[in-house]
């Protein structure tokens, strides 16, 4: 994988005055979009978008300086239809108008070409299954969230918080299949996971076809596949999101499976009364790569 990431790197500096193809990147690699957009912004930090915008910037910003061509000229190269929209991207990298950069020689934000490298990691060894799931459905209320990376999702907390102690009870009841007990789903992620970015969440459980599920309750379809299931113990909700970290700069890059669109399964095993620790499987759909 690092070896792909590397020359999804190296196709995006060639063809940086170019509309990027991420379908294209990810066919010539051998992997999916999905997949793609997913690992890079996990190694990376920050979207693939947000790279190759940065990285334009930062080759215009030479460009612009060197005085060769007027701005329109290097607003059209870079993909931009007016010298209005360049300048505002521009600005939203280098903190400073294009016209004052000319001016003024900068100052700018350099976004160097980025080189994956692998870091060995691993002194603990990874709780990991392997599970082939039917196809199967979550049942549960839904609702639409911004994506935190870190530290607790407020949003997340009040929509559970609102449900109370009998909903809890009644959903737990209903649920039949595997991944077992209250879920923390999450869907609908945009494939970059940009900070803030919307996405849906559902608080339920599984069901089979078996359960007829109330009226009230919103329904996700699963469809069968395999699962790569991890399972950690520590503080909550800290431990997911390093849970999920450390799926993205250790176990894919050393494994032969990829993520596949599909949700996010958080199932809680265990936990402390006041929910500040718990035992938690994370639940990732996953395709052999």
């Amino acid at each position: 994988m690092i070896a792909w990431l590397n020359r999804l790197v190296d196709l995006v500096e060639e063809d940086l005055t170019e509309e990027l193809d991420v379908v294209r990147l990810a066919a010539a690699l051998g992997t999916t979009e999905y997949h793609l957009r997913r690992m890079f912004s996990s190694l990376a930090g920050m979207p693939l978008s947000e790279y190759v915008r940065r990285r334009r910037m930062t080759v215009a910003a030479g460009e612009l300086i060197s005085g060769s061509d007027d701005l329109l000229r290097i607003a059209v190269r870079y993909g931009y239809g007016s010298a209005e929209a360049f300048a505002r991207a521009f600005q939203s990298v280098h903190g400073v108008s294009p016209g004052r950069a000319r001016r003024d020689g900068g100052p700018f934000r350099t976004q160097p070409r980025l080189r994956f490298r692998l870091t060995v990691e691993g002194a603990l060894p990874m709780d990991v299954r392997i599970a082939a799931r039917p196809a199967f459905r979550l049942a549960g209320h839904a609702t639409r969230v911004p994506l935190v990376h870190s530290e607790v999702n407020t949003a997340i907390q009040e929509h559970v918080t609102s449900l109370g102690p009998d909903e809890h009870r009644r959903l737990k009841a209903l649920g039949d299949a595997e991944p077992y007990g209250l879920l923390a789903v999450s869907t609908d992620i945009d494939p970059d996971r940009r900070e803030g970015s919307e996405l849906t969440y559902l608080h339920g459980v599984a069901v089979t076809d078996a359960v007829q599920v109330p009226d009230d309750l919103d329904v996700l379809p699963v469809a069968a596949g395999s699962w790569a299931v991890f399972r950690a113990t520590g503080a909550y909700p800290g431990t997911v999101q390093a849970l999920w970290s450390a799926t993205a700069t250790e176990w894919f890059p050393s494994n032969p499976w990829r993520l596949r669109p599909g949700p996010e399964v958080v199932a809680v095993i265990d936990r402390a009364d006041d929910f500040s620790t718990a035992t938690v499987e994370l639940w990732l759909p996953v395709d052999p790569s």
